[in-house]
């Protein structure tokens, strides 16, 4: 084998620079979302490097969600379960999947009161200690995780949420159930994050995988605050979707 393949670089191990080839050509979409790579034996024929090589490098994208192997089919680059639409108009991501008719599960992790927390508080305009709703739970669409969400959830004006089933529910219905009032608009921040241990554990990926990372505080139509939380989304399970316009 030959470490000075002209389609390698010669920066750290070998593996390395194998999975750093293979990721190039799945971000420059040389090789397209759904379709299979080249097998080991052609990779480590192409590269000059052994099989052994290529099959670690492999492994590490595919603990990072870029690739995904198949049994008895090969390696693919992974297709996103789900997109989301990058719109004005507010829609929880419950609504989003309904919309798209996508059958998703939930599965509510934790639900309990419990007292506010300062920022907590400060979020959502409760005195501190005051009674809130943490409300953790996962998504998932054909058996895969595709999204974490926590939420802290305003009790003062949404009296009986806390007796709400989640997993028939979602928030925003049940929201507007309790409260009375119509959601009314959100503020949002998204960054790239990596997993983490707990949360890849419940996303069901490396803790050092890609996740995006939205951060959102949400009101009702008079402008109370009644969520805020953060949602994480497996960079190689969903994808947003963006339609503008110059007119």
């Amino acid at each position: 084998m030959s470490a000075s393949s002209p389609l390698l670089d010669e920066v750290g191990p070998l593996h390395a620079s194998v999975a750093n080839y293979v990721r190039d050509q799945v971000y420059s979409k040389a090789w397209g979302v759904g379709e299979p790579i080249p097998s080991e034996h052609d990779l480590a024929a192409m590269l000059g490097v052994a099989r052994g090589t290529v099959q670690r490098a492999i492994r590490t994208l595919v603990d990072e969600g870029l690739l995904v192997q198949q049994r008895g089919r090969g390696t693919f680059v992974t297709q996103p379960l789900m997109a989301r639409a990058s719109t004005t108009r507010l829609l929880s991501f419950a609504e989003s999947m309904d919309e798209q008719e996508l059958a998703y599960s939930t599965h509510v992790i934790e639900q309990r009161v419990e007292p506010a927390g300062k920022e907590c508080a400060r979020s959502l305009g409760l005195a501190v200690g005051a009674p809130s709703l943490f409300l953790m739970r996962v998504r998932s669409l054909h058996d895969r995780p595709v999204m974490l969400i926590e939420s802290h959830l305003n009790l003062e004006a949404c009296p009986g949420l806390e007796k709400a089933d989640f997993t028939k529910e979602n928030v925003f219905a049940a929201v507007e159930r309790t409260s009375g009032r119509n959601i009314g608009s959100s503020q949002m921040s998204y960054s790239a994050r990596v997993a983490g241990r707990s949360r890849g554990a419940w996303l069901e990926c490396d803790e050092h995988a890609p996740v995006l990372n939205l951060d959102q505080l949400v009101r009702l139509d008079d402008g109370t605050p009644f969520e805020w939380g953060s949602v994480w989304l497996p960079a190689n399970r969903c994808v947003i979707l963006s339609d503008t316009s110059r007119a």
